[in-house]
């Protein structure tokens, strides 16, 4: 196989990298939203060991406690799908410029790592969706 020295070919791998380079950055500011929620339940989680909410009934302190530590295990999972999503993402744009690089067709498998890496993706939105019921569903007592 030789090494494709056309600008044709690399111009239209870069033009075909849009779409997941795009997803990558999005996928990457979803990250920073979910590790910042993830530090507030690890803080507010500190507060409640530390004794802030000592006013509270035990029942209801552990019933706290019980939820953060849910929610902080529906937000690792979340966490880890995006970032799994990510490394496919970049994973799919070596792929499509190393298939680019040396002339061999990519459609197909660029197609199915794109799909991948959104099936992820959903399943991170899933997760974060599930955090967020049961905050809603223990918010009256925090």
């Amino acid at each position: 196989m030789a090494v494709v020295g056309d600008i044709d070919h690399l111009s239209m791998a870069i033009s075909h990298a849009t779409a997941p380079a795009f997803m990558l950055g999005a996928v990457a500011a979803f990250l920073s939203i979910l590790i910042a929620r993830m530090e507030r339940i690890v803080d507010r989680n500190r507060s409640l060991r530390a004794g802030e909410f000592a006013s509270l009934e035990p029942t209801v302190r552990d019933a706290i406690a019980h939820a953060f530590v849910r929610r902080m295990q529906l937000l690792g999972q979340a966490i880890t799908y995006a970032v799994l999503s990510a490394l496919v993402t970049a994973a799919l744009l070596i792929c499509a410029f190393l298939a680019a690089l040396v002339g061999l067709a990519h459609g197909g498998i660029v197609a199915v790592m794109f799909v991948v890496a959104l099936a992820l993706l959903m399943a991170s939105l899933i997760e974060l969706t599930r955090e967020i019921r049961v905050q809603m569903a223990t918010m009256v007592l925090d």
